[in-house]
Order: structure tokens, then sequence, then C-alpha cells
């Protein structure tokens, strides 16, 4: 048993060597307590560097490279997974639990809930899309579209009537993308559109929400523009990019090609939030100006973006 431990610790050690990892010396071999079900003590356990922080993500793994510098600027332009190596049919150790951990990032960016901090700092009033739980709205991305009847009641209740634009922030797929980005953008559309002299609606939080939901609120507010701050679908390795979707009037049965977007908000390597806001602020103008939005709205100023 010993005999095979040794070898198991003989071959990572021997991979690590090869990804360019400085294996743990003899002070960090922690020995396992006796008792640990096998009779013996003695058993090592090895730590393996975080391969999330920025060293051991951009670490260059294959073996002799032919061009290593050109390799390496290769790697520079882009955060896709290349120069990572192999250890004959499988990934690397190293490759595989960077992997792991960015998966990881991504299901509780999916999974996590827009933080109370986020919520009261723009005084958020939070409602909730037909789908009844994160299972559901997965599955059922149309339930994602519509307000509950409760949620309508609140609203109705709650928002100023005809704004000429309307805020709304919704979770979409990322929590993390309002939690991380909501307090840079958000102030700077508020005074943007404000100093332009427009008048602003009631803002509010949408859970379990899909971009569609934009007809049914305005359906109940009447805006002019309505605005959805939301979270992206997460990446593996950027999991709190936002969106913003635009719409003119947007009704029942309107779609994507009614609106505009600006995406990949984020200051993991996206167009920064504040940069971001002012630009949502330039889009709306136009879309007072000609009273329309995307296609349309493409059509009447030229193309102009």
């Amino acid at each position: 048993m010993n005999e095979k431990l040794e070898e198991i610790v003989a071959r990572v050690i021997a991979e690590l060597k090869r990804d360019g990892i400085t294996p743990p010396d003899e002070a960090n071999l922690v020995p396992v307590p006796a008792g640990n079900g096998t009779g013996t003590s003695g058993d090592l356990v090895i730590d393996l560097p975080d391969p999330t922080v920025e060293s051991e993500r951009r670490r260059l793994r294959v073996d002799n490279p032919y061009d290593a510098d050109g390799l390496r600027n290769l790697c520079a332009t882009t955060t896709a997974r290349i120069g990572i190596g192999r250890a004959g049919a499988r990934p690397r150790t190293a490759s595989l639990l960077l992997f792991q951990a960015d998966h990881a990032v991504t299901q509780d960016a999916i999974y996590g809930i827009i933080n109370e901090d986020t919520k009261e700092k723009q005084k958020l009033f939070t409602v909730h899309s037909r789908a009844a739980d994160r299972s559901e709205y997965l599955l059922r991305p149309d339930l994602g579209r519509r307000l509950t009847d409760e949620a309508k009641a609140i609203i109705q209740e709650r928002c100023i009537q005809q704004p000429d634009v309307q805020i709304c922030i919704g979770d979409g797929l990322s929590a993390a993308a309002i939690s991380n980005n909501l307090g840079d953008i958000y102030p700077v559309i508020e005074q943007g559109l404000s100093s332009a002299g427009l008048t602003l609606g009631t803002p509010f939080l949408i859970e379990n929400c899909r971009v569609g939901i934009m007809n049914d609120v305005n359906t109940i507010v009447q805006a002019k523009v309505v605005l959805l701050l939301i979270g992206e679908r997460p990446g593996l390795g950027i999991a709190d990019a936002m969106s913003v979707y635009m719409g003119f009037d947007p009704q029942p049965g309107k779609s994507d090609a009614d609106r505009d977007l600006i995406c990949m908000i984020t200051t993991h390597g996206g167009t920064n939030p504040l940069e971001a806001g002012a630009y949502v602020v330039e889009v709306v103008k136009r879309m007072i100006q000609h009273s329309a939005s995307g296609v349309k709205l493409r059509a009447l100023s030229g193309g102009e973006d």
C-alpha cells in the first residue's frame, strides 16, 4: 500500500515539475495523524498553488515550445485556454483544477443572490417573475419574461407613471454582475439622464428575470424608454458581466430587433461600468429624439453607434 502511495506521489511531483510548479519541500509535506482508517501514520498531503491567481492562470504549460515568445504573445491576446499543455490524452492537473475552479464560480453566479447592500444603496424594492425558483427559471425561460400578478400590483402602486425613462434591475444569470457593477454604473446613468432633462421612474429589482420582461413592465408604467440592467450568462473566467437592454416603448410582441444593447460590462476585461453608463445615456437620448429603438433607430439615425 505504501509503495503504491509513494508511486502516486512521485508521479504527481513529476507532473508539477513539468508544469513549471515547484513542488513543496519536506517541511510542507504534512503527516496525516494515525487512525485515518489505514492503520498507519505518515501519509502525505501535498498543497498545490492556487490555480486562480493571475500568475498561475497565465502560466504557459507547453513543454519546450518551438517559439516560446510567440506563444507567450499569442496567449497575452486572449483569455481563451491555449498554451495549457497536455498529459497524454488528458489536461494537466493544474489546468483541470483551474477549469473546475472557474466552473464553480459560474455556479455561484447563477445560483447566487444580489447582496442586500446593493439593494439598499439604490433604494430598490423587489418583485418576481413567474418563475417560482431558480430551477424553474433555468428550465422555463418563458416564465422569466412575465411578471406575477402580485408583482404587477406592487409596480402599479409604487412606481411613477409615464416617466421618460424607467430603470429596472434583473438578476438574470449572474447575481454577481449586479452586486459588483450596479454601484458604479447606476449613478452615471441616473445623473446623465437627469442632466439631459429626462424624468426617471421608480427603480426596482426583478428576481428570476429574463430580458423580455421589459415588455410586461411597460404595460404598467408606460415609460417612453425602459432600461433593464441584467446579469449575463457567466463564462469560465468572467462571471460578473452585466448587460443593459434598452427599448423605446416596449410592449408585448416586441423582440430583440426592437432593442439596443451594451454587453460585457465588467472591470474584469470588459467595458468599464462608468464608460458603459455614459454610452447608455447617449443611446437613450437618441431613442427619445427619434421615438425608436433597435433596427428602426439605426435606420433613422443613419446607423450611428
